[in-house]
């Protein structure tokens, strides 16, 4: 079982008042906060071995390269990829999906077609539409329902050997839906097509394995999993990772070069271009050990609880509609009072002392599915207690005696 005071000292931020009030923090799907382990490995690299990495003979690059590609090992073990090489460094779940979206510019041609779902976030939209308006492909959307839950029959209408990538993430981040990935992946691979999932939301809850999800490419951000804002991980099928071209030109990803013809380097280094983020990701691997140690069954076994638990409370509330009922979800809870906008509900809430997310949270599509010009989003997370609940239900009845 998870001990939650223990967990709780483990993160200095949480012991604060904001606006004279203790802090509640509520806003974990957009970033989660650092246990002291991860801060003091942030300052532990600048202190001790601060130096650029696969380059220098010196000691220090040695010991920061070294500290570098254990992380990647690391994150290879935890996702179980086959490959260490297959684990590629980048800025977040945004870079990982422009990298392969740019590189499938090789493989999609038009009359092809893209599919993504229609609960995506921003980021694993707009970078398929601009592949299929250079190439003239068609962008297919898998439709939701009420509940927001994909609807699985027009998914396999919509599938046919036109299609090349399908794009979803395995969590909704404005919802809470855990999406039929493994499903998807399977039926994506009979017709030919390759998925890259979207994995911001789902890293940080669950047990993400890559040779049983057999998907070709998972993204995921280090800043929503404990670790650096401005780290990530995009994993690829070596066989893939091999095929698509490199996503940028420079240090580091090459192998010769002369004014007449450039080599690449090999994977992962191919598509690692330039000094990267050093700290962030020796960093993440720290985060990765962190969460470990917690246990992530323990992790999704707690959250679980808390969204049961923030769910009942908060649908006490008259006029308070959930969006997102989905039967297979996370700790997330969207909400709107009746005639109420979200924004003035959260900026009250914020004046005592809770952080909750309001607005379209870059999924505009799904706001105007339901129709509603933004939602109150509340994520929970491991170091979250019921009481802190309570204190948001509280604060939400008093927003809406205000506001009525």
């Amino acid at each position: 079982m998870l001990d939650i005071n223990k967990v709780r000292a483990d993160f200095p931020i949480l012991h604060q008042k904001v606006n004279g009030k203790p802090l509640v923090y509520f806003d974990n799907a957009a970033t989660s906060q650092k246990p002291q382990v991860v801060i003091d490995a942030i300052a532990d690299y600048y202190e001790t071995i601060n130096a650029n990495i696969h380059r220098g003979v010196h000691t220090l690059s040695q010991l920061a390269t070294d500290a570098y590609e254990i992380s990647r090992k690391k994150i290879q073990k935890h996702i179980n990829a086959k490959h260490s090489h297959e684990v590629l460094f980048t800025t977040g779940t945004t870079y990982g999906i422009n990298l392969v979206a740019s590189g499938f510019s090789q493989f999609v041609k038009e009359g092809d077609a893209v599919m993504i779902s229609a609960m995506e976030h921003h980021s694993n939209i707009v970078p398929w539409q601009m592949l299929c308006e250079r190439v003239g492909a068609e962008l297919l959307v898998i439709p939701m329902n009420e509940k927001g839950e994909l609807i699985m029959e027009e998914f396999e209408k919509l599938l046919s050997n036109k299609v090349k990538i399908i794009a979803v993430n395995h969590i909704s981040n404005s919802l809470g839906t855990i999406n039929p990935v493994k499903h998807i992946i399977d039926k994506a691979h009979s017709v030919g097509a390759a998925v890259i999932i979207d994995g911001a939301q789902s890293a940080p809850h669950l047990h993400i394995d890559m040779q049983e999800l057999d998907c070709d490419f998972y993204t995921f951000s280090g800043h929503k999993a404990c670790g650096p804002t401005g780290s990530g991980i995009l994993y690829g099928k070596e066989e893939w990772l091999n095929k698509l071209p490199p996503y940028q030109g420079g240090g580091e990803m090459i192998k010769e070069v002369t004014f007449e013809k450039t080599t690449y380097a090999e994977l992962p280094h191919k598509f690692e271009a330039g000094t990267p983020n050093i700290e962030g990701g020796i960093v993440m691997g720290t985060a990765i050990d962190y969460l470990n140690s917690i246990g992530l069954d323990n992790i999704q076994a707690y959250e679980q609880e808390l969204l049961e638990y923030g769910t009942q409370k908060l649908q006490e509330i008259e006029g308070l509609k959930i969006f997102g009922t989905a039967q297979h979800k996370t700790s997330v809870i969207s909400f709107n009072i009746e005639g109420i906008h979200p924004y003035d509900i959260g900026a009250i809430v914020d004046k005592m002392g809770i952080a909750v997310r309001t607005g379209h949270h870059c999924t505009q599509p799904v706001m105007d599915f339901f129709d509603v010009p933004g939602t109150v989003r509340a994520s929970f997370s491991f170091y979250n207690t019921k009481e802190e609940i309570n204190a948001l239900v509280e604060a939400v009845v008093k927003a809406k005696r205000m506001l009525s």
